[in-house]
C-alpha cells in the first residue's frame, strides 16, 4: 500500500544520508565522512547539488535555523539513551546510575555531535526544499549539451 513511486528515494534514508532534498541524488557534503578534528570539514558542503544544481544555502544566514534542529536532536538522542540504560540498567539515585548515565549520554553526544550538526542541516534542508521528479531523472550530462547534439543524424 506504499504511495512510494518507484525509483523515487525514501525520504527518510535520504535526509539520514545527507543527499540533496530536490533530486535525493547529489550530497550534500563534500566529505562523507562528518567525524573530522577540524571543525571546517565537518561543514564542508557543497554551495550547490553536484547532482541537479539545487542551492543549499538558501539565503545568507540560512543555517542559524539548524541550531534549532540540532538542539532537538540532542535532547531526543538523550531520551533515546536514558530509555535503553533504564531498561538495561536500571536508574537510582541509590547508587549513582544517574550520574553514570549523565555521563554516558554527554560522551557520546560529543562523539555524535559532528554528525547531529550536519543531520541537522539536512533536515533543515528538507523542510524548505522539495522533492523534484524531474530533476531527478535528468541525467548530469543533458545540462551541458543542451540536446544540441541530437540533431546530427
Amino acid at each position: 500500500m506504499s504511495t512510494q513511486q518507484p525509483g523515487r528515494p525514501n525520504y527518510f534514508v535520504s535526509m539520514l544520508t545527507m543527499k540533496c532534498p530536490r533530486c535525493r541524488k547529489g550530497h550534500m557534503f563534500r566529505d562523507q565522512n562528518p567525524f573530522h578534528f577540524k571543525f571546517s570539514k565537518i561543514f564542508n558542503m557543497y554551495d550547490n547539488c553536484p547532482v541537479c544544481g539545487q542551492k543549499y544555502e538558501l539565503e545568507t544566514g540560512f543555517w542559524f535555523g539548524t541550531g534549532y534542529v540540532s538542539y532537538a536532536l540532542s535532547v531526543a538522542f538523550s531520551v533515546f539513551n536514558l530509555i535503553w540504560f533504564w531498561l538495561f540498567f536500571g536508574l537510582t539515585w541509590r547508587d549513582n546510575s544517574i550520574f553514570i548515565w549523565l555521563g554516558v549520554n554527554g560522551v557520546l553526544l560529543v562523539l555524535i555531535q559532528p554528525w547531529l550538526m550536519r543531520l541537522s542541516r539536512a533536515i533543515y534542508l528538507y523542510f524548505f526544499v522539495y522533492y523534484d521528479d524531474s530533476t531527478a531523472q535528468l541525467k548530469p550530462d543533458d545540462h551541458h549539451h543542451d540536446h544540441a547534439d541530437h540533431h546530427h543524424h
